[in-house]
This record gives structure tokens, C-alpha cells and sequence, in this order.
């Protein structure tokens, strides 16, 4: 379909926005059935709908409504729904890492054909944790997918002033002894394709496997607004990567090749738009959790 919501991310004008670093990245979650399980990084909101989340649960515990889906107790960066197998995210740069690690490695003790699949930033793999899940999972030949998805920078910091001159992430993965490749973040069909064939190779026992794509971030790292005007970027990068906008390079592809007409594609964010209004209706209209339950539903 042209527009789904893992091409899309809640923002609080009661309007949806994609946002690079979740483009193209639900394409997973259309590989995975609900009982595997799936992390989040602490920019979940696409990956948790990817995986079939409720969109009406998740903006009510960007609410911090009883409703959400972790009941009013996470708010946006700790959405957990174990009822699609998203198993949680965390507010802290590479902490779901050792988490999906050990998801695999309960599929593997359990025998099962289940893949945990792991997002991460590319600044995650300048962190141990990501090197001790890494190598963990090479040495017991885990059935895990990370998938980095690399926007260039760190909140206002470059690849070249964090990361050594001509390094690439999936190369250097590589000599961990993990398969691994890259490719274009903004295709949306070459991820699904790329996804596929990784998962593919897991089930088949070739042990874990890393897929490295190039994306960008459209605005700020935190907030709605365009940040082009203080220095860390310049105009002209950001327009030729904006050029790449995967939500309109995907419609010129779907009506070029005559699989959906105009007048389609503006029915369906028609439905969306419907959809997504409702959402924030019902986030709106539900109880916040009572002050005396303030302590059920969470670990002790």
C-alpha cells in the first residue's frame, strides 16, 4: 500500500509526519508473525504500528492514558505490547540491544523458528553493549536481525567527528563474524526484499544477521521544527536527501507502474487521516490511571 503506519510518527499538532529514521522500517514487522518478539529503540512509534501495534493505544500512552498500551506507565519511549510481541523499548542509546540478544537466545533454547529482530542507531554501535550482544550472538549463532538504521548523525554530531575515516558499520560488523550488508533506508520495497532474505538465511540456522541502511532525519533530533539554520548541516544535504523522501518516491512508483491510481491513494489518506483523528479522540476522551494504582504493572 502507499502509506502505512510504519511510514509514519505520531506528533503532538494532531497531525502525522514521516520521519526518516522510521520510513521504510516497518517493512520487519511484514516478516515477522506476533509471537516473535521485537524491541524498540527509545524512536519506537514506527517500528511498535510496524509490528501491528494499536495506533488508538499508543498515542494514549503518549498520553499517559490507562489505555495505552503500557497502561499509562511508559509514555513514548516505553511502549510495550507483548499481545503483537513487541517487547518493549527504552529511553537508553543501544539498552534494547542486549534485550533482543536475549530473546533470540530464548527462541533458540526453546526450539522454536522465532527471529528477534533489533533496531538500533548507527551512534548505538559506538557502545559495549552493542559489541558484548554482537559477538554473544555470533558465538551461539543467535536468530537475531539487527537493523541499524544510519541518518549520519548523533543528535547534532557527524559520522567523521564519532567514527574513524572510511568506516562502515555492516563492514566492521562483518569481522564480528555476522553476515552483513547495506543498503538505501528511503527504497521502501529493496528493505522489505533486503528483510526478507535476511530472515530467509536466519531460519535456515546461518546464524545472526545485520543490515545497514542509509536514511536521514528530516528535523530536529527532538521536536517538530526544521533545525537547518544552527550549523551541524547545511541546506544543500538536506534537500538531497529530502529529494529521497521515501513516502512520495514510493507513490511515483506505485502510480507509475499503474498499480495504484490517484484516485486510490487519496481514498487511503482519506482513511488515514480519519483513522488518526479518531486515535487522538480516544486518547483525549481516557482516564488517566488512578493515583492508587500507581505502583501495579510495574517491576519490583
Amino acid at each position: 500500500m502507499f502509506l502505512d503506519y510504519s511510514l509514519v510518527v505520531a506528533h503532538d499538532s494532531h497531525r502525522f509526519r514521516p520521519r526518516c529514521a522510521d520510513a521504510g522500517f516497518g517493512a520487519p514487522g511484514r516478516t515477522s508473525v506476533p509471537d516473535e518478539a521485537q524491541p524498540g529503540t527509545h524512536r519506537a512509534h514506527a517500528h511498535y504500528l510496524g509490528k501491528g501495534g494499536n495506533l488508538k493505544a499508543m498515542l494514549a500512552e503518549i498520553y499517559g492514558k490507562e489505555t495505552g498500551c503500557s497502561s499509562g506507565r511508559g509514555g513514548s519511549m516505553h511502549l510495550v505490547d507483548l499481545s503483537v510481541g513487541f517487547a518493549g523499548s527504552t529511553a537508553i542509546v543501544a539498552s534494547s540491544i542486549p534485550v533482543g540478544v536475549g530473546l533470540a537466545l530464548s527462541a533458540q533454547l526453546h526450539g522454536t523458528d522465532q527471529v528477534s529482530c533489533v533496531f538500533l542507531g548507527d551512534a548505538a554501535v559506538e557502545e559495549g553493549a552493542f559489541f558484548e550482544s554482537a559477538n554473544f550472538s555470533a558465538v551461539r549463532t543467535l536468530p537475531v536481525l539487527f537493523i541499524c538504521e544510519n541518518n549520519l548523525y548523533s543528535v547534532y554530531s557527524p559520522m567523521q567527528v564519532r567514527q574513524p575515516p572510511g568506516r562502515k558499520i555492516h563492514e566492521m560488523v562483518q569481522a564480528i563474524g555476522i553476515a552483513a550488508s547495506d543498503g538505501d533506508g528511503n527504497d521502501v520495497e529493496a528493505v522489505y526484499r533486503q528483510c526478507v532474505e535476511a530472515v530467509g538465511n536466519i531460519r535456515r540456522g546461518q546464524g545472526p544477521q545485520f543490515l545497514e541502511f542509509y536514511t536521514y532525519r528530516w528535523r530536529e533530533h527532538c521536536g517538530p521544527n526544521y533545525d537547518n539554520d544552527i550549523g551541524y548541516r547545511s541546506e544543500a544535504e538536506f534537500l538531497e536527501w529530502k529529494a529521497l523522501d521515501p513516502i512520495p518516491r514510493y507513490e511515483t512508483y506505485l502510480t507509475g507502474s499503474r498499480r495504484l491510481s490517484d484516485e486510490r491513494i487519496e481514498a487511503m489518506q482519506q482513511g488515514i487521516e480519519v483513522e488518526v483523528n479518531a486515535a487522538f479522540e480516544f486518547a483525549d476522551a481516557s482516564p488517566f490511571p488512578r493515583p492508587g494504582e500507581a505502583f501495579l504493572r510495574v517491576f519490583r
